[in-house]
């Protein structure tokens, strides 16, 4: 054990450059355009801004009250990552909060939140004066480890560009913003992409909007019991509903769990950040009763919900627009959770089935190219090594995806260029060639790629 440390203690400073890069945000592109679906709703009081690194993949995304908001919190689970929340639970009927901010990166994301603050003085928005002092609020994900392989999180100057191109009532969904690489379903070992999500409903002159990132643990179910989006075990056999998984645990957490016969009884940090939010004049009391039961409501969609390892949080607002009788808030309420049902089945992208390919083959002397050691992140390296015509990838240090660090996994072309594995998730790799060597390596090449710099050998 000593011996590996030292390996790759080594191998880290034989990286030199190509590892103190992946470590840093020098460079970095922010991207506060939108790429993919949106939903469109009419709210001139609700601006949307969205940023986001490529290079990690990771963003934010910012709901900005054009006239301020009453917000009252609602934390669930076991390790929520929140910034603010204290200012919310003093009871104040007055709107106070200018913008809710969601953001990867976890804790170090929280930058993001302050970030929004000091943007909106230093453009002239607010100032430093008693009662016209900058004040947001906002809750992180964690989208480090399992999922994304450098360290790269949303920050300060990120944070800023996307409050610059505020948009009103245009809310990107999927993987974008806060939910760029979001992931759902661990619980089940699922590991399916998932992202943020959005819905609207109006009653009479009442607005409900719902707003989510859902980054849990637990498996996005519909209304009819199916599991949305999974990685499906082989053994699940024709499995479609969550409460089946549900009635079998702790046994059908496990890949090799076979599902009861008809007639038998049956002997990883995630986190969904929401907010809902409406027009209507609700007061503090209501507007807790309001996050209160949306939030309860939610363990429907997700199951299981607020579990040890989920940061669940979701905030409650009204920008106090309308003292509307029409709705009472029993009605308001109980509207409002299928509201956020809606958000949450809006976060899940389409993410494209893979079809391995047959009868692929590559000649030894390309396979040799592709031979040496990979830096995706500060701790994350793949060795590729070539024998009798296969290929093999071990990784360094820890387990990177379905690449296992205490032995190689073959792979299986799909192309001269690119490779899987033959596992439940078909981890992909893909190499660039420049003069007859690798130069990089790409892993699940696409919309969540990750990519790597081959290390110079020595």
């Amino acid at each position: 054990m000593l011996g590996r440390t030292i390996a790759l203690a080594l191998l880290i400073a034989c990286a030199g450059p190509a590892v103190r890069a992946l470590a840093g945000q020098e460079g970095l592109v922010a991207d506060t355009s939108i790429h993919g679906p949106t939903l469109r709703f009419d709210w001139p009081d609700i601006e949307i801004g969205v940023g986001a690194y490529e290079e990690g993949p990771t963003g934010l995304t910012i709901i900005r009250f054009a006239h301020r908001a009453g917000v009252v919190v609602d934390s669930r689970g076991g390790a929520p990552g929140t910034v603010n929340t204290d200012a919310l639970r003093l009871g104040y009927d007055a709107p106070r909060m200018d913008a809710i901010v969601f953001s990867g990166g976890s804790s170090y994301g929280e930058e993001a939140v302050t970030a929004v603050m000091t943007g909106l003085k230093d453009d002239g928005v607010r100032s430093g004066a008693w009662r016209n002092v900058a004040l947001a609020t906002g809750a992180t994900i964690y989208d480090f480890g399992g999922r994304r392989l450098n360290e790269i999180y949303p920050d300060k100057r990120l944070a800023q560009a996307a409050l610059r191109v505020l948009r009103p009532g245009v809310f990107p969904l999927g993987a974008q913003g806060a939910g760029r690489m979001a992931m759902q379903g661990g619980f089940f070992g699922c590991l399916a992409h998932s992202g943020q999500g959005a819905a609207f409903r109006q009653l009479g002159d009442v607005k409900i909007a719902a707003f989510v990132v859902v980054n849990a643990s637990g498996m996005v179910t519909d209304r009819q019991g199916n599991i949305v989006s999974c990685h499906r075990a082989a053994s699940w056999s024709t499995i479609t509903k969550t409460a089946e998984l549900m009635h079998n645990l702790p046994l059908s957490r496990a890949d090799t769990w076979q599902p009861p016969q008809a007639g038998d009884e049956p002997t990883h940090t995630n986190t969904t950040i929401s907010l809902i939010v409406t027009n209507k004049r609700l007061g503090y009391a209501g507007l807790k009763r309001l996050a209160i039961q949306v939030h309860t409501s939610m363990a429907r969609a997700i199951q299981p919900f607020s579990t040890f390892n989920d940061g669940d949080t979701l905030f409650g607002a009204s920008t106090d627009e309308v003292s509307s009788k029409s709705v009472s808030a029993l009605d308001l309420d109980s509207v409002a959770s299928e509201v956020m049902w809606d958000a949450i089945l809006a976060s899940v992208p389409r993410e494209p089935t893979f079809i391995p390919p047959t009868g692929v083959t590559v000649p030894e002397a390309r396979l040799r190219a592709y031979v040496g050691t990979y830096a995706f992140g500060p701790r994350a390296f793949l060795k590729v090594t070539e024998d009798q015509g296969s290929l093999a990838v071990l990784a360094l240090d820890h387990d990177v995806f379905e690449f296992n660090a205490a032995k190689p996994i073959t792979v299986v072309p799909a192309s001269d260029t690119e490779f899987y594995v033959a596992g439940r998730y078909h981890t992909r790799i893909a190499f660039t060639v420049v003069d007859g060597k690798a130069t990089r390596a790409v892993l699940n090449p696409g919309r969540w790629e990750q990519v790597g710099t081959r290390i110079p050998e020595p």
